[in-house]
């Protein structure tokens, strides 16, 4: 789900556009006296050429100058003037405050803005920007502050749509004390970071492991995870968790029996110092959603003195800014701190992997808010996929394997989203030169990607392919299912399609169904980049809205724009019906945009769970979150279309949509995987991610593999495939034509 205001990901170009300076002079120009070649000095701005930037000595709010951001012509989108700060503060919250003045604002907004990078923290107006015509006032901007963590601090203002601003007499302070007058931040490596003994491998090698031994390091894994994000020492930096692991391991998997198990775990905690009762209260929600579970420690085989040292860990947990996890400021999802991808060697030894499976594990087990609806306990998991893990015996198996575990989250989200060049190559080098969907539960033919290839290729849309070189397409995804991670059926279909044609051999044998008859075709498959491949649906840049027979407004948020929002309120008003497509992912941000739009009061569309890193594996409601109502609001008929292609931001965005007072959804099962997502970083430089918030209805109706539930069903068939029909476009028309 984004739920990153208009600009985010522009603006965090920024970084690419006003690289850091090497200036220590803190006279950084924030009233833009200082001018050359009829430019600020120190001030870059970046975004679309149509706008003119400029100063302005006669209309000012002080001083000689002021900055002024114009549009001349062109297609409106937005121009930012910005300022990077040469340095990183201390402190807790930042604020920039500055006089902006308008002249015929439209299509968007006048605003300051600024960021904290890497994606700490960002604000730029999008709620209360300002608009039409208005003479000085003052404004500012507040965000909160990690100063261990930040890369870039950017500042600056913006103006987005049409019109003309001002901008002058900034001033920049940080938890009220003006930025002139501190010093920059010194980071201090903390130990954690200066522990450098094993960056080249960890030299232990784990042999293919007993039951006894799996068991033994199953309960190894969760007390390692427990202490990573529970005990005060670990949480304060002091310690590398990762390389404490290897120096403690040898010993560990040369322990005989349990009581020798239990003496290596009593002397490996005792070494981090006994941990002090805690006399600050403990940030615990008792009625929270999801409570957390550490009844493993109890069930564990364990002696009294190891239970009861874990029972104290937890009553006396860490509650300081912790050094691995932190909860993302304004959302809630976690970001895992100080986690290395150790990309090199990309196939790490056996203790690595083991690392790998240990991290992930715990990952879930404390900050994942949906283990609840996993189709698999997730208590039994890590002992199932310790062996896999310690066996791998290259990298291909490695990446399988893990690819395997991420799919036991049942979260479209997850994925290996980099660093599974094997599995990549195992899926084939070769593509089909067309596009198949599971249509009626059928591979079929949808389109192809070069127009020219048809004819060669032999096949023609709508035609249903039964076997792949002699095997049935059924039994070739019961082989390949479990590598291919989805909240749902739906999303995981949606993603073997796209997949399951490819091959590291140029012709692949096909017999399919055309015409009702059974043929065979020895298909030729094409290097990619030969191929206008896409991934789900066909880019365009056709404009986002037009009139069907000059009575219903079709809108896909496919190619939408902020400045679409009202010329589509304006042309669309006396139509009968608007139908809205969010089969595809929103190019813009648009649940309250747009959504107000479609209500005619307040109304509440979602709520999140949210964890809580001071007692990791509790997550809470939030409240509600509101639309408001538009001035004007929309009295026909709207139909959203969505199906598996509607994802993360465009699910979101139904449940938006889903709160207008005359709405009704058609189609089929979405992806299932909403939320604000988490990256997560393991060795062998693999990249994954998981939803990181919790995603339900005002009523705690859950989205999270579910999706968003149509009020109709209406699926595509294999006769409109091969007709090019879009029957779901249809049944909208006849919905709204229905009196």
């Amino acid at each position: 789900m984004k739920t990153t205001p208009f600009l985010y990901s522009l603006l965090l170009m920024v970084m690419a556009v006003c690289c850091q300076t090497n200036e220590t002079n803190l006279d950084l120009n924030l009233d833009f006296e200082q001018i050359k070649e009829q430019k600020p000095v120190k001030w870059n701005n970046f975004g679309s050429h149509d706008y003119l930037v400029s100063l302005d000595s006669i209309s000012k709010k002080r001083g000689k100058y002021a900055a002024v951001i114009e549009y001349e012509k062109g297609e409106s989108d937005f121009k930012a003037l910005s300022l990077t700060l040469p340095h990183n503060y201390e402190g807790s919250k930042i604020t920039l405050s500055g006089y902006i003045k308008t002249e015929n604002v439209t299509d968007g907004y006048a605003g300051l803005w600024m960021r904290i990078d890497p994606s700490i923290a960002f604000d730029n107006m999008y709620q209360q920007g300002v608009k039409g015509t208005t003479d000085w006032q003052k404004y500012e901007i507040t965000l909160n502050m990690i100063p261990d963590e930040t890369k870039l601090i950017v500042v600056g203002g913006m103006l987005t749509g049409k019109g003309k601003m001002w901008l002058d007499d900034l001033k920049i302070t940080i938890d009220g004390k003006d930025i002139s007058k501190l010093k920059p931040y010194e980071q201090k490596l903390l130990p954690a970071e200066q522990d450098r003994e094993f960056d080249l491998g960890s030299k232990i090698l784990i042999p293919d492991p007993d039951e006894n031994q799996i068991v033994n390091l199953e309960l190894l894994g969760k007390i390692w995870g427990f202490l990573k994000y529970h005990h005060p020492e670990v949480g304060k930096g002091n310690y590398n968790w990762d390389y404490e692991l290897f120096r403690m391991l040898p010993g560990y998997i040369a322990v005989t029996d349990h009581a020798q198990r239990d003496k290596v775990l009593l002397e490996w905690i005792k070494k981090y110092g006994k941990v002090p009762e805690e006399k600050t209260n403990k940030k615990v929600t008792f009625d929270a959603y999801i409570k957390p579970d550490i009844s493993w420690i109890d069930a564990s085989d364990m002696n009294a003195e190891l239970k009861e040292m874990l029972h104290h860990i937890y009553s006396n947990r860490y509650q300081g800014h912790h050094f691995y996890i932190r909860m993302a400021l304004g959302v809630g999802n976690p970001v895992f701190r100080h986690e290395k991808a150790y990309a090199n060697p990309s196939y790490p030894d056996s203790a690595f992997r083991l690392l790998s499976l240990y991290k992930y594990w715990n990952m879930v087990y404390y900050f994942f808010p949906n283990t609840y609806i996993t189709d698999k306990d997730w208590n039994s998991v890590l002992k199932e996929y310790i062996p896999l893990f310690i066996q791998a015996k290259d990298e291909l198996e490695y990446e399988l394997a893990t690819v395997q575990l991420i799919g036991e989250v049942n979260d479209t989200h997850a994925n290996l989203w980099n660093g599974a060049d094997k599995i990549y190559q195992w899926k084939g080098i070769y593509y089909p030169p067309f596009h198949t969907r599971f249509i009626e539960g059928k591979l079929v033919v949808t389109d192809y990607y070069n127009s020219e290839l048809e004819e060669t290729a032999g096949l023609k849309i709508g035609d249903v392919i039964t076997h792949i070189n002699g095997k049935t397409i059924e039994d070739l995804i019961k082989n390949i299912k479990k590598y291919y991670p989805a909240s749902n059926e739906a999303a995981r279909l949606r993603d073997i399609s796209v997949d399951i044609l490819r091959s590291n051999d140029q012709t692949i044998r096909l017999q399919y169904i055309a015409s009702g008859q059974s043929k065979q075709k020895d298909l030729k498959l094409y290097p990619r980049n030969d191929l206008k491949i896409f991934h789900w649906y066909k880019n365009s840049t056709d404009k986002s809205y037009k009139l069907l027979d000059e009575n219903i407004g079709y809108i896909t948020l496919a190619t939408i724009k902020d400045e679409d929002i009202p010329a589509i309120k304006d042309t669309f008003n006396k139509t009968k019906g608007i139908i809205i497509d969010i089969r595809n992912y929103p190019a813009t941000f648009v649940p309250f945009s747009l959504g107000s739009y479609f209500v005619s009061a307040p109304s509440p569309f979602v709520k999140f769970t949210t964890g809580n890193s001071i007692n990791p594996g509790e997550f809470v409601f939030t409240p509600p979150i509101e639309i408001q109502p538009a001035d004007k609001t929309y009295q026909g008929k709207l139909v959203v279309l969505v199906n598996e292609l509607t994802q993360s931001q465009a699910e979101y965005t139904s449940m938006a949509f889903r709160a207008g007072r005359n709405t009704t959804i058609i189609g089929s099962t979405t992806a299932g995987a909403d939320g604000n997502v988490s990256s997560i970083m393991l060795p062998g430089g693999l990249q994954t991610m998981i939803s990181g918030i919790g995603v339900y209805y005002p009523d705690g109706t859950p989205t999270q593999r579910v999706g968003i539930v149509p009020d109709i069903v209406v699926e595509p068939t294999i006769k409109g495939i091969r007709n090019k029909k879009d029957e779901l476009l249809e049944k909208a028309i006849e919905i709204i034509n229905k009196q």
